[in-house]
């Protein structure tokens, strides 16, 4: 039997489809108020069992008879009003993960973020072995991050059978678009009408090589106490919209958002936000994101397990064809 916290998620959801057609028996955690996706309800092979990861008792009976554990679940936020809240969820969460694997000695796969990979020091691109420094710039989603992957680390330093991933931004046809789902969104707000473009570059992976990796390294026993890079190419957003746009049949945004334009923009959100009641499409979180040009190798992934990525575009006209 192997566990996957986040079992509703874009990515948990899609990790759990590929398990069960491998014809591996899966067991799933939700939180009470989650959907279950459609096509994962009635699964004989399936089992889904409501335990917040928060609920240290709850999540423990999960645990039971469990060989192999994926940490999928956590919390997704740029918004400064949440940083609470992603310590909670990511950090406390994960620590119970982390303990309950080593009380039950199961092999455990933690999924990270590349956010918590460091700014590269004599390479262009960004890879596993640079560290995170944390600034007081760093937003709260970062933090949360980073220090739930230490907790992690602390559990391998305890004797823990661990491998991290720290996965780019993950893209599919099937993300929650219009549920704010932070990869759907981008094309959502394309699809409406963008006529500005950052200038910073992002990393892209399709969910299906995340998972596809993640299984990957989870059948190799021989791989632990690593943490891997999963991206499949560095793209930048001027790049990654004008080929959307051809796909959606719009005009490409022409102008570029100048940092302070971005300041404006997360400003007058911020003000739209307290009238509507709604979050904020913009925060001076994901403005500043927005700005920064990264790249981040691929190499170490491929190198480990010969994984082939499906090509970009193919994923790209997917998600439009799904928006359309």
């Amino acid at each position: 039997m192997v566990l996957v916290t986040g079992g509703t998620g874009f990515l948990g959801s899609t990790l759990i489809k590929r398990l069960l057609a491998s014809g591996i028996a899966v067991r799933a955690t939700k939180r009470e108020t989650s959907t279950v996706p459609a096509t994962l309800i009635g699964l004989p092979a399936l089992q889904w069992v409501d335990a917040d990861i928060n609920d240290f008792f709850a999540l423990s009976d999960a645990f039971i008879g469990v060989r192999e554990v994926y940490h999928c679940a956590g919390m997704i936020s740029y918004d400064p009003a949440d940083r609470n809240r992603l310590i909670t969820v990511n950090v406390a969460g994960t620590a119970n993960v982390v303990n309950l694997a080593l009380q039950h000695q199961v092999r455990l796969l933690h999924v990270s973020s590349i956010v918590t990979i460091g700014l590269p020091k004599h390479k262009d691109e960004a890879a596993e072995d640079d560290l995170w420094e944390y600034s007081s710039h760093q937003p709260g989603y970062a933090v949360s991050k980073y220090e739930a992957e230490m907790e992690v680390w602390r559990g391998i330093a305890e004797g823990l059978d661990a491998v991290i991933v720290n996965p780019a931004l993950i893209i599919g046809a099937s993300a929650r678009a219009e549920g704010g789902d932070s990869s759907g969104a981008i094309f959502t707000m394309l699809r409406k009408g963008l006529n500005f473009y950052p200038d910073g570059s992002v990393g892209l992976i399709d969910v299906e090589d995340s998972a596809k990796a993640m299984i990957l390294l989870m059948g190799d026993r021989a791989l632990t106490g690593q943490r891997f890079v999963l991206s499949n190419v560095n793209m930048t957003y001027r790049e990654l919209l004008a080929r959307c746009s051809v796909y959606l049949g719009r005009p490409a945004p022409k102008y570029r958002a100048t940092p302070w334009m971005l300041s404006i923009a997360w400003r007058a959100a911020g003000i739209l936000a307290r009238f509507t009641g709604k979050r904020p499409l913009i925060t001076r979180e994901t403005a500043n994101s927005a700005r920064h040009r990264l790249r981040f190798s691929n190499r170490k992934i491929i190198d480990t397990t010969g994984i082939v990525f499906k090509p970009i575009d193919d994923t790209l006209q997917e998600i439009c064809t799904t928006l359309k």
